[in-house]
């Protein structure tokens, strides 16, 4: 087979909105230049579409036009390398995901344990959130939760009063092992994180899971939450104002 059938072959098979490179066809191609110029004509065709440098996509056609990929394709790359989990979406479109807000942003956030600067990425502003804790798959929901509370204020078209029932609302689903999980990692997170997950935790009648929260603050410190009472009758006893 030659390389431009091997290639049109292999993109035939490949999803809608499915994000490759020159990388996905060297283990059977090993002519690089045959390989560009041959996804340079599909470009040119119509056929695939160039996101950015080195980077292509299969377009899904509907009556309002060619469909983008999703935030995941678009980061792919970022968000793991050689097999190993390395980062995962976090931000306004996990927000939209949690039921927090109906936006949609051009900003894709990633959290990873080494962050870099922000960058552009076609039409797409790609930035980072630092995590302290270890990434895994099982553990990127609760990471994603805890992005969110965490930036409770930074929600768009949202409230805090709103997010606060809304997050009720997700972890009453938890078992106990996903609330003790959610509060270790928590404890890695900024203090006034951990007084509103306490807070969340101690009205959902959680507070022996919530104790760990507890003693981790500073018995004095404030944390202003305008709202945050009107949704949870704990938050006296957590410092929330």
């Amino acid at each position: 087979m030659k390389t431009a059938e091997y290639i049109a072959f292999t993109i035939d098979r490949l999803p809608k909105g499915y994000v490759f490179t020159y990388a996905d066809f060297t283990t059977e191609v090993n002519q690089k230049e045959a390989v560009i110029k041959a996804l340079n004509r599909m470009v040119t065709s119509g056929k695939i579409v160039k996101m950015s440098k080195g980077k292509y996509y299969k377009p899904e056609n509907t009556p309002f036009g060619n469909l983008q990929p999703n935030q995941a394709q678009v980061v792919k790359d970022l968000l793991e390398e050689n097999g190993k989990i390395t980062g995962y979406l976090t931000g306004y479109s996990i927000y939209n995901q949690l039921g927090l807000t109906t936006q949609v942003s051009n900003t894709i956030q990633i959290g990873k344990n080494q962050v870099r600067p922000n960058f552009k990425r076609e039409r797409y502003t790609i930035a980072f959130v630092k995590q302290k804790n270890t990434i895994t798959k099982e553990n990127i929901p609760l990471l994603q939760l805890l992005d969110a509370i965490r930036y409770i204020k930074k929600i768009p078209d949202a409230n805090v009063e709103a997010s606060c029932k809304r997050f009720l609302e997700i972890i009453k689903t938890f078992a106990d092992k996903e609330i003790n999980t959610l509060v270790r990692l928590a404890l890695k997170y900024p203090p006034s994180a951990r007084a509103l997950l306490g807070a969340l935790l101690a009205q959902l009648q959680q507070e022996k899971a919530a104790e760990p929260l507890y003693k981790s603050l500073n018995p004095i410190t404030k944390y202003k939450l305008t709202g945050a009472a009107k949704a949870i009758s704990t938050t006296e006893k957590w410092n929330i104002v």
